[in-house]
Formats: C-alpha cells, structure tokens, sequence
C-alpha cells in the first residue's frame, strides 16, 4: 500500500524563470526514467518469487507474508527518503521495487495459474499504462491545485490498508472486491496527485518523486489484476 508519502505538495506559484523551468524539466525526465528502470528489478523479482517458489510460501502464510510486506516495504521506504540525495538512494529505490516483485509473484502465480492467465497479466498492464496515460495527461492541463485531495487520500489509502489486514482473517470475498475498487480508484488519483506535483515544481527530488508514482502504479496494477482474474480468470 502507499500509506509512506513523501514530502507534502508544494506547488510553485508564479513563473519562476528560465532557471525554475530547467529545474522542473530535469525532475520530470529523471523521474520518468527511473520509474521505466524501476520496472526492471520489480520483473527479477517477480521472477524470482515465482521460480523459487517463495509465492507458493506467502500463499500458505498468509500473515506472516503481511509482516514480512510492511516490514520490509515500510523499512526500505524510509532508508529510501533518508538517503534520496545520494546516489544510495536509487540504489536502495531499485531494491525497494525488486522487493516488491517478489511480493508480487503471490499474485502473479495465482493468475498465471490459470488458463488464461498471461492474456490477464498483459490487459492489467495495458490497463495501468492507460491510467498512467490518462492521470500524465490531466496533470499538466489541470490548473487546478489538487493537493487539497492528499490529506483525504491518504486517509483512503489507510483504511484500505487496515481493511486488507483484517480480511486476511475474515476471508470475506465482497470485501475484497471491494478493497480492490476503492485501490484502483484512490491511487489513480493519488498518481494524478504526484505526477501534477513533479509537473508544477512542487516535488524537486527525483527519487521521492519516483517513489510515490512507482507505489501508485504497483497499487494499480495489482488490484487490477486481481479484479481480472477473479471475473475473467479461466480456470479449467
């Protein structure tokens, strides 16, 4: 979940000059690339979680995968601030999101078990990359300061969270569905949140930007997939 956030928004007022406007661009490029560089180790790692049969393990313990996923998650999240302007930063970013690769291939084995489980891995990341596209789009023409919608999201993000670990115990399937809906809708605001705060200038560290949108799209992605394959998995 994306409970951690980085620094609050703090949207630049009026134009800044040929320096502010550099700085800006440089943030938003860097933040770009290291979220496409983000998606590798987070593949390896799924891979990896796969392969190894440590899905199968988090499968079988269900809670003690929890306290595995917010220790380690929250643990690297902040080593990950505490050390964002140094180059250890993005090496601690990069082991972040081989992390949660890892924690992902519970997710990934249960739909790739499937029959059609690989079609329903490649919609769920066609379907995050149009929210990406959709949520990059509104950001740089939405004038509007949103970051009024942060305090409420996170609040969003927490019950969620809470809601997650209470139906590890409660095995309510309507509530699960439910938690999924509300994910995808919370955090794709989120990243229109993130992504107009790096745009306007309010976010000026590449690896905290990278980060929050990073958590944004994990948390799309995976709710998505799980919508997917509980109403169009093939399971003969």
């Amino acid at each position: 979940m994306n409970e951690y956030r980085p620094s609050p928004f703090n949207r630049s007022g009026a134009y800044a000059g040929a320096p502010g406007e550099v700085v800006r661009n440089k943030v938003l490029r860097n933040t770009y690339w290291l979220l496409a560089l983000s998606l590798i180790p987070t593949v390896l790692g799924a891979a990896v979680g796969l392969y190894t049969g440590v899905n199968q393990v988090m499968m079988a313990s269900p809670g003690l995968s929890a306290i595995v996923f917010l220790a380690g998650a929250f643990g690297l999240m902040f080593a990950i601030e505490k050390n964002k302007h140094s180059s250890l930063g993005v090496v601690l970013l990069l082991a972040f999101t081989f992390f949660m690769g890892i924690m992902l291939s519970r997710l990934l084995g249960f739909v790739l078990g499937m029959g059609n489980g690989a079609q329903l891995v490649m919609t769920a990341f066609g379907g995050t990359a149009v929210v990406f596209g959709t949520m990059a789009t509104l950001a740089t023409s939405i004038k509007r300061d949103l970051s009024s919608m942060q305090k409420w999201l996170f609040t969003g993000a927490v019950v969620i969270l809470v809601a997650a670990l209470a139906n590890i115990f409660l095995q309510m399937p309507a509530l699960m569905l439910t938690i999924s809906v509300l994910a995808i809708v919370i955090f794709s605001a989120f990243m229109l949140v993130d992504l107009q705060r790096v745009v306007n200038g309010g976010e000026t560290n590449y690896v905290s930007a990278t980060l929050a949108i990073y958590l944004d799209v994990y948390n799309v992605f995976s709710n998505l997939l799980m919508l997917l394959g509980i109403f169009g998995g093939d399971r003969e």
